[in-house]
């Protein structure tokens, strides 16, 4: 198993997650479901986050993680995945919101991604617990608690 992770920061923050501890948790994700991949890890401002979401989804917010999934063209083949933007400033204040540890969300929110670049969704409720369970799952082998368990 070979997974690289390009990690991009547009902002300056000591509280970013390291390109190893980003690389771990991609690797927690795949594993078992893709051999070898590639993929780009941008870290963003809300304001990027607000323009890429409005351009690719006509949503105007900023939120806390994007997936572009690489079409790859015919009669190519590459190991490269795709590309996840996650907005520093969402996952911070979701964090802080949820009562969860700043990292433990991180994970969480490049674990959903990924499995969005592989082609899970929760757009539908079947779907939503699937995802939500392979997220549980992933996130259990890593040592961090259920993200849907609401902390009081």
């Amino acid at each position: 198993m070979t997974y690289y992770v390009d990690r991009q920061c547009q902002i300056a923050d000591e509280n970013l997650p390291s390109e190893a501890q980003l690389t771990e948790w991609v690797s927690a994700a795949l594993k078992g479901r893709l051999e070898d991949a590639e993929l780009s890890i941008r870290i963003v401002d809300a304001e990027e986050s607000q323009a890429l979401n409005h351009q690719y989804r006509g949503k105007d917010s900023s939120t806390n993680v994007l997936s572009f999934p690489f079409e790859m063209p015919e009669g190519i083949e590459l190991d490269l995945l795709g590309d996840l933007v996650i907005c520093a400033e969402v996952v911070a204040r979701e964090a802080e919101q949820q009562n969860k540890p700043l990292l433990n969300h991180w994970c969480h929110m490049v674990v959903h991604g990924v499995l969005h670049l592989l082609g899970f969704d929760h757009i539908n409720n079947d779907e939503a617990e699937e995802m939500e369970q392979l997220e549980r799952d992933i996130l259990a082998s890593l040592e961090i608690p259920d993200p849907y368990l609401v902390s009081e």
